[in-house]
Order: structure tokens, then C-alpha cells, then sequence
């Protein structure tokens, strides 16, 4: 019985090897902090966080992919994990798409994206020529539009399993006055789907502020857990 009892707290002593870990990843012009409420419900549940802060407006997609994802590989790494997820916002969504078309991952295990351009954005096809688009968005803001050559549309399906939670309230109407269809401000519910997603969840949240968002993060949660969103589409 002594034997046992030393055997579980030795045990309890060790750095949590066996557990998940996931990797944040923000939007364009953002920074990591905008992901740190989502990062600290996660570490709540459990779960290894690497939130990871990229220069997302200095470099092109394919060069953020590697710049961004690496980073949180190596991060989760360093706890060995049993799975390493992912929860990404907008333009990291893109990033991880690119990465894995190109890269695999044993250990991978499934993703979150909200408000992800995954057809692209009709606001980049409308603004992109404007003086000033290039300095705010960057050469990564350039590659999101609808065309065919876009980023977006020329990454094909995803190899993992995917969820993603679009958002159907804007504050930024002079925004949505570009996109013919309904809207986060910034994307549209039919471009944030992805033709093998898992699960797609439509929620009244903005894109700027889906990330703080209560009931959003429940559903975050129980898709990284349970591969399907828990609460009825809007």
C-alpha cells in the first residue's frame, strides 16, 4: 500500500508529458493579447497553451505559416504533448491551412477557427488598390481575396479535423456595405466555410471581438474535446 501511495505522488510530481497542447494564433493586425482570454479558459481545462505572437503584417502568407505555426510546434514541443490543436483567429486560420498543406504532423489534433477567410474576403477585393491598405494590412492582407489566385482559394481542403464559428454581427457597416451576403464586418458566413470542415457554428458575435466572447469559448472548448460544437447555429 506504501509502495502505491509513493508511486502516485512521484507521479504527481512529474511535468504533465501526457497532456494537449494548443497553439493560438491571432488575426491580421492583431497581437497575441487578443487571444489571451481564450489561452487562460484553455489552461483552466487543462490544456498546454503556446499563444503565439507573429508579425503578421511584414511578411507574406506562406512565409507567416512557417514563421507562426513553427513557433507554436516548437512550444508545444517542449512538453512532448499527445496532441497539439489549434484555435485561430481570421488570418491565422489561413496560416494554418497553408502549413499543412505542405507539412504533417503525427500528433496533430483539431482546429478552431473563427472567422476564418477560408474563400477569401470581399473587402480586400474592394480596398486593395486604395493608398494605405498595404502599410495597414501588409503583403499578407494583399492575398485574401476572392479570385482564384488568392491564397485562400488555392490551399484546397484541410487533412484535419476542423471547426469553424463565424460571426453574424457587424460594427463595422460601412465594412459589410462590400460584402453581398451576411457577415461578421469583415467575412462572410458562406467565405469562412470550408467544404470538409466537421462542424460550422454561425454565432451574433463581430470579427473584431469573437475571441472575448463567453459562449463562443464554451464552444472553443467542447470541439477540442468532443470533435463537434455544443449550442444551436443562429
Amino acid at each position: 500500500m506504501k509502495s502505491i501511495l509513493k508511486i502516485g505522488l512521484l507521479l504527481l510530481t512529474l511535468p504533465c508529458y501526457a497532456g494537449e497542447c494548443v497553439v493560438l494564433l491571432h488575426g491580421l493586425a492583431r497581437t497575441s493579447a487578443s487571444m489571451d482570454k481564450i489561452g487562460s479558459r484553455l489552461e483552466r481545462e487543462g490544456y498546454i497553451v503556446a499563444n503565439v505572437d507573429y508579425p503578421s503584417r511584414e511578411f507574406d502568407i506562406e512565409s507567416l505559416a512557417n514563421i507562426a505555426v513553427n513557433e507554436g510546434l516548437a512550444t508545444c514541443g517542449r512538453a512532448a504533448p499527445s496532441k497539439i490543436h489549434f484555435v485561430t483567429h481570421s488570418l491565422g486560420g489561413i496560416l494554418v491551412r497553408q502549413y499543412f498543406k505542405k507539412n504533417h504532423l503525427e500528433n496533430l489534433g483539431r482546429t478552431v477557427m473563427l472567422g476564418p477567410p477560408n474563400k477569401g474576403s470581399e473587402v480586400v477585393d474592394k480596398l486593395k488598390n486604395m493608398p494605405g491598405f498595404k502599410l495597414i494590412n501588409g503583403p499578407a492582407g494583399l492575398q485574401l481575396g476572392t479570385g482564384k489566385q488568392s491564397i485562400p482559394n488555392s490551399l484546397g481542403p484541410v487533412n484535419f479535423e476542423l471547426g469553424v464559428i463565424a460571426g453574424t454581427k457587424s460594427i463595422n457597416f460601412i465594412l459589410s456595405r462590400l460584402i453581398p451576403a451576411e457577415d461578421d464586418g469583415k467575412v462572410s458566413l458562406v467565405r469562412a466555410h470550408l467544404e470538409n470542415e466537421s462542424d460550422f457554428l454561425a454565432m451574433p458575435v463581430s470579427h473584431p471581438f469573437m475571441m472575448k466572447d463567453d459562449l463562443v469559448i464554451e464552444n472553443i472548448v467542447h470541439f477540442l474535446k468532443k470533435g463537434a460544437f455544443t449550442h444551436p447555429r443562429s
